[in-house]
């Protein structure tokens, strides 16, 4: 394994807080030992609690990621009240996030939802970029035609063949790689539509993220779109708001 490929600058899907009937050390502290473990520099972190109980406490908790440099905090809202989540994301905006994390299956909302619809507008208008959980196959139509940035954290490698259709079209949408683990799916995306579609992340900690950063470190890319994936791609969107 190339040297350089020892370090992946930034995790797109990472969460802390309490996880619901499960024994697992979600702290930020635990993160970082975390990531420390597997080379990871930094995180997109959103609070769990922000996600399955209250968006607007679990943002104010979230911020405690800013007074650490290895994570960079990401918001939340709860899909089912859209007229409270506008004001959650004016909230978020005056506060300086630029993320914002969507959680339509965990929170039971369907993709043809209008309150769905209608929160991607306003994040969008407010120059967010949008990561979302939900099967690409269903969860695509919602982010389509609106210029949305928008990271898709659930991309299977069965559905590579439809992302790749759908970023032809859509500049702005991306893959997560975490499930991207066939023998080629990581470098099928790139080659048809290049590794600025790409992203590295791994869910962290409720799933073994030494799957997924090694695939990434042992995939057939060049330096330059190894770099893209493992950072590139969401580097640019903390420092490109519009």
């Amino acid at each position: 394994m190339p040297v350089e490929r020892q370090e992946i600058d930034l995790d797109v899907d990472v969460l802390f807080g309490v996880v619901p009937s499960r024994r697992l050390d979600a702290s930020l502290e635990a993160l970082t030992a975390l990531h420390k473990k597997h080379r990871i520099r930094r995180g997109l972190v959103c609070s769990l609690r922000g996600a399955l109980f209250d968006a607007c406490t679990g943002n104010d908790e979230m911020r405690k990621a800013r007074e650490r440099a290895e994570f960079v905090p990401v918001g939340a809202v709860d899909v089912r009240d859209a007229l409270t989540a506008e004001t959650e994301i004016e909230r978020l905006v005056e506060s300086g996030v630029r993320l914002l994390r969507l959680f339509p299956p965990e929170q039971w909302v369907e993709a043809d939802s209008p309150g769905l619809a209608h929160l991607v507008d306003v994040a969008v208008g407010h120059g967010m970029v949008l990561l979302t959980s939900g099967d690409l196959s269903s969860f695509w139509r919602p982010f389509a035609g609106r210029g949305a940035r928008v990271c898709f954290l659930d991309v299977h490698a069965y559905r590579v063949a439809d992302f790749v259709v759908l970023a032809r079209r859509e500049p702005g949408f991306v893959a997560s790689t975490r499930m991207l683990c066939g023998p080629d799916s990581i470098e099928r995306i790139a080659g048809e539509v290049g590794a600025h579609h790409l992203a590295y992340g791994s869910r962290a900690p409720l799933h073994d993220v030494l799957p997924s950063a090694l695939r990434l470190r042992t995939a057939a890319l060049d330096d330059r779109e190894w770099r893209q994936v493992a950072g590139g791609t969401a580097a640019a969107w903390l420092v490109d708001p519009a």
